[in-house]
């Protein structure tokens, strides 16, 4: 069964950092392009960032350049996001979720396997 695990998300403080994890199972991270997204409430969701399985190709939003860093761990069959510099605007449902390498950028994915999301919550 194809299957993405989220996890790492809490409540932090402004400036703060978390590292989330997307373990995979039933495929390998390697031969896949896994997408990072995040949903605040009334809001639509976004992407934030991805990797491409083929060749490590990263992509980010505009929004979250030079804070967020995506990266996967073959060993592991993880993908993590790594969030520093936390801001209150960055509280969201974040998702991970896996869909076919295409080859044309992760960013234009169609991201069809998806996890159940994990609450970070920035807020002094």
């Amino acid at each position: 069964q194809v299957q993405v695990v989220e996890s790492g998300g809490g409540l932090v403080q402004p400036g703060g950092s978390l590292r989330l994890s997307c373990a995979a199972s039933g495929f390998s991270v390697d031969d896949f392009d896994i997408g990072w997204f995040r949903q605040a409430p009334g809001q639509a969701r976004e992407g934030v960032a991805c990797i491409s399985g083929s060749d490590g190709a990263t992509w980010y939003a505009d929004s979250v350049k030079g804070r967020f860093t995506i990266s996967g761990d073959t060993a592991k069959n993880t993908v993590y996001l790594q969030i520093n510099t936390l801001k209150p605007e960055d509280t969201a449902v974040y998702d991970c979720a896996a869909g076919p390498r295409y080859g044309n950028g992760c960013e234009t994915t169609p991201y069809a396997t998806w996890g159940q999301g994990t609450q970070v919550t920035v807020s002094s």
